[in-house]
């Protein structure tokens, strides 16, 4: 899957540093410090036609192309590289990684395994009688040039990397074939039976099938990554960026002995039968196991003399860190030097930070220079890994800082921290073959976003899991290896697929699952009673990661993830964690390790001493604000300290316009008070200085005594609504009012949540999502936010902008019902009839000024017009068109005379309607509050907006 972690190209002439040891690594640097612009290499295109097979009598056909470094000849001899592709690509997959490795003086030859591309046969699966065997044959190959460096008679100088399937195939093939000199497998398998059936607890050695994993596979297989994109390119989507379908464009297709299982494509049949078998069954049966073995590195690895480093990804759900684990500890018992090497990519990560990729290139070469060309000491066997610290300044990526250990030290660690987790037993449910289940991973997309994004928004599904958590920690911990943990189980069926997770939480709840791995455990002879369960220990998947000081660990067991197949029946099992006498506890390995330089370490440099910069500002702006703080008057006035809001000679300019000239008025507790003004009046512009969001040209104002200024603490006893409503439309009201109360950063018990939602009147409505609610409910949901702890005083903005008639009573209600208690409310509106109808008092502003202000019956007053009820219409009209001294009236309905008597009393009017014969129901004075604001402002058409 990775044929090189890196491609840093020669025009760019970047510089290679990082990975290696120490001084070693510095001095090692020169031969890598400039590409040269020149490509340094040519390229031979061959078709190689081998003979492969268990007896050797089946001729394949396979598509080659050779990258020799200029200046190889016959007089000049060069060490050659066989470099593999991962499944489904093809020689171009590797065509960037070959040109690299050319330029620094090797012949490279590539190839497109059999059953790919266009090179002939099937897909065996990196058989040791066929794809083994090919590679045999192209050392054979190699060893007949005149321009390779040979170490005897048909041994080639050569080494063999390789990603994945080229991977699994540089170790099968070091230890078929002595003449291999050195090899690099990259992210591969150690038992292709166990990392394809999973199972992370030493109860069984049935495993839980990968099933999304091995449909990726065998669906690639079925087109053989064929010329124009018919395969998935595994390699490519997982490290080193080759071509997606491998075979460049007009590639003819290898034609292969025809396969007669339609559901088999270029796949031989012997694998293609095991793979539908296992694939329906979800179990490995012996045939099918020993046929993986012998195609899995495990069973020969005391045959590899060649010195290894192996090169494993911390984001790999595929082939983890045990894969390389095992694969070292296997080669290092036979004498060979190995070297292991974790990067934070993978299958499931891509190449991973380029800081990251720059290490495992130098490596690379570090480790061919010596062995294949004898330059310089022998590369130690130290362990290196990585783990993500900061931002790449030049490549706007992340940054991963690469950490190296004297002795490699396994997945254990150096040492280890327990951490102990609480919770009982809990039932859980395994859903009707496994559906629905969680999103761990996204097999087979290798990219590091598509996998940040599912670790982000996945969570595990109701009545399918069971948590299990630690208190914070009181230190952090820096974890490098497998940690690992005691869990039991009951089943009424005797046996149970687990999912065991490992998250990291922080104080704010957000759970991160490092990587998206899971440890999937498959139990058999469980009790049907969690009591009689025995513990089984649990080894979580390998990871690298700083859990911080104040978080919290939490073990989840889930019944379903979509990658795996667990058990199809329906059964609900009993979980729990830790011995049946005692708690959990989680066992975290520790590593520490020591960090390896880097040129992007001094972009961090660079960026910290910016951050040095923007902190020696902040804390300038700071002292410059402290300062004027103190010049601000902090008194109270005792006068005042009961009266919500007092208000005298506001004022407010921008530069020589006047938004407000001067406003005075008070607002009690128990009143509500109606802000009044036309257009262009400065009722806005008072709202905003009201709540510190602009500050005051002139003019006083205190808040229960309290003078204001922007970001006073008194500004916490007012709620308000001044510029309208913002809420997040996926949420439901009640997670928007949540959401904006904490992060007001008070306490939660403060909140009186229920009272705000029973004051505004939202009932069942808060929890419907707030991008199905109309404007009217908008509004209502930003008067219950401004109600949030029941402030003292409430300032609304046009709260009844938008509401339908019923809509306005219904706030109406709202605001007297919250002026109850000793609260106080500010209203500005340009419905003056609902002004009239809820405020106690008003305040009317015009130019900037107050014009008016008191109680609305006394700014209302009396009023010469009259509404009349009559028996005849028509008659009383002509009775008053009689009348002299009448200015108007105004038919009203059917009944109703709207009339302006004048200078004629209403006692004469009604008089002279009796005598008429005009029957009178009803005589009532009226005034409205829309007469009094026009007395008071005139036609006023000032401005186009409120100021």
């Amino acid at each position: 899957m990775r044929a090189l972690a890196a491609r840093v190209r020669a025009k760019i002439n970047r510089r290679w540093i990082a990975g290696g040891v120490g001084v070693v690594l510095l001095a090692g640097l020169a031969a890598w410090a400039v590409w040269p612009e020149d490509p340094g290499y040519r390229t031979v295109d061959e078709r190689v036609s081998v003979r492969t097979g268990p007896l050797g009598d089946q001729e394949v056909s396979l598509d080659t192309r050779l990258y020799l470094p200029d200046g190889a000849s016959a007089g000049n001899k060069v060490p050659a590289l066989l470099l593999a592709h991962g499944f489904g690509g093809t020689k171009e997959s590797v065509a960037l990684d070959a040109q690299d490795l050319a330029g620094l003086g090797y012949a490279v030859l590539t190839w497109t395994a059999q059953g790919f591309g266009a090179s002939t046969g099937q897909i065996h699966l990196n058989s040791p009688d066929y794809e083994v065997r090919d590679a045999q044959r192209l050392l054979d190959h190699l060893a007949e040039r005149d321009d390779i460096q040979l170490d005897g008679s048909g041994d080639p100088r050569v080494g063999v990397l390789g990603g994945s399937y080229g991977g699994a195939l540089s170790l099968l093939l070091a230890a078929q074939d002595q003449r291999v000199d050195a090899i690099v497998p990259m992210i591969t398998w150690n038992d292709l039976g166990k990392s394809l059936f999973a199972q992370s607890a030493a109860t069984t050695d049935d495993g839980v099938f990968k099933q999304a994993w091995a449909g990726v596979f065998f669906s690639s297989g079925m087109s053989g990554g064929r010329g124009g994109g018919g395969g998935l390119d595994l390699e490519s989507l997982g490290a080193n960026g080759g071509a997606p379908g491998g075979g460049a464009g007009g590639e003819t297709p290898g034609a292969g002995p025809a396969n007669l299982n339609p559901q088999c494509g270029r796949w031989a049949a012997d694998i293609c039968e095991t793979y539908l078998r296992v694939a329906a069954a979800g179990r490995l049966d012996a045939n099918s196991r020993e046929q993986l073995a012998q195609r899995s590195p495990a069973g020969v690895l005391n045959r590899i003399k060649a010195p290894t480093l192996l090169v494993q990804g911390l984001a790999d759900s595929l082939f983890p860190l045990t894969e390389a684990d095992a694969n070292a500890r296997g080669i290092a018992a036979n004498g060979t030097p190995v070297r292991v090497a974790w990067f934070s990519g993978g299958h499931d990560g891509g190449d991973g930070p380029q800081s990251d990729a720059d290490r495992l290139k130098f490596l690379t070469a570090q480790w061919f220079d010596h062995y294949l060309k004898g330059n310089g000491a022998a590369p130690a066997t130290s362990f290196t890994y990585s783990r993500i610290t900061g931002l790449d300044a030049v490549d706007r990526g992340t940054m991963a800082t690469g950490y190296q250990i004297t002795d490699y030290p396994g997945l254990t660690g150096r040492s280890a921290v327990q951490v102990p987790v609480s919770g009982g037993p809990r039932t859980v449910a395994n859903p009707p073959n496994g559906t629905p289940a969680a999103l761990s991973s996204l097999p087979g997309t290798g990219s590091g976003a598509l996998s940040s994004f599912v670790n982000g928004v996945v969570s595990d599904l109701p009545g399918q899991h069971a948590r299990f958590e630690s208190a914070p920690l009181e230190q952090a911990v820096s974890v490098v290896g497998t940690p690992s943990v005691q869990i039991r189980a009951a089943s009424p069926t005797g046996e149970a697929v687990l999912y065991v997770k490992l998250y990291d939480v922080d104080p704010n709840g957000s759970a991160a699952l490092s990587m998206g791995l899971i440890a999937p455990v498959r139990l058999t002879g469980l009790p049907t009673s969690i009591d009689q369960a025995r513990p089984v220990q649990v080894t979580l998947p390998g990871i690298v990661r700083e859990f911080e000081a104040g978080h919290r660990l939490r073990i989840t067991i889930a019944t379903a993830d979509q990658s795996y197949l667990g058990l199809a029946a329906p059964v609900d099992y009993t979980v729990a964690v830790g011995p049946a006498d005692g708690g959990g506890m989680v066992t975290l390995p520790t590593t520490p390790g020591t960090p390896i330089a880097t040129a992007d370490a001094l972009w961090l440099y660079v960026l910290l001493g910016l951050l040095a910069l923007l902190a020696l500002g902040l804390a300038i702006v700071i002292v410059v604000a402290r300062r004027r703080h103190r010049r601000v008057d902090h008194s109270v006035s005792a006068a005042h300290a009961d009266t919500p809001l007092w208000v005298r000679g506001l004022r407010k300019t921008y530069g020589d316009f006047v938004a407000v000239d001067s406003i005075d008025f008070t607002v009690e507790r128990g009143q509500v008070v109606g802000l009044l003004g036309p257009n262009g009046a400065g009722k806005t512009t008072s709202l905003r200085v009201l709540m510190g969001l602009t500050q005051a040209t002139a003019g006083e104002v205190l808040i229960f005594g309290h003078r204001l200024a922007p970001g006073a603490p008194v500004l916490s006893r007012i709620g308000a609504l001044v510029e309208g409503p913002g809420f997040l439309p996926h949420l439901s009201g009640e997670q928007n009012l949540a959401a904006y109360w904490r992060a007001t950063g008070r306490p939660w018990e403060e909140a009186r949540f229920d009272d705000a939602l029973a004051i505004a009147g939202l009932g069942d409505a808060v929890k419907r999502k707030v991008k199905n609610y109309s404007h009217g409910m908008r509004q209502r949901l930003a008067v219950a936010q401004a109600m949030l702890g029941l402030p003292e005083l409430l300032v609304l903005d046009e709260p009844t902008d938008g509401l339908d008639p019923p809509q306005i009573a219904e706030m109406r209600r709202v605001l007297q019902r919250y002026a109850s208690d000793g609260r106080a409310v500010l209203v500005s509106s340009h419905l003056l009839a609902e002004v009239e109808q809820t405020c106690t008092h008003a305040v009317v502003v015009h130019k900037g000024r107050v014009v008016a202000s008191g109680r609305v019956d006394e700014i209302v007053g009396d009023s010469p017009t009259t509404l009349l009820d009559v028996t005849d219409i028509d008659l009383a009209s002509k009775t008053l068109d009689r009348l002299d001294g009448v200015t108007g009236y105004a038919v009203d309905g059917e009944r109703t005379l709207v009339v302006d008597l004048g200078d004629v009393s209403r006692t004469d009017a009604v008089s002279a309607l009796v005598r008429a014969g005009v029957g009178i129901d009803r005589v009532t004075p009226r005034r409205r509050l829309e007469d009094a604001f026009l007395a008071l402002v005139g036609d006023s058409t000032a401005g186009s907006g409120d100021r």
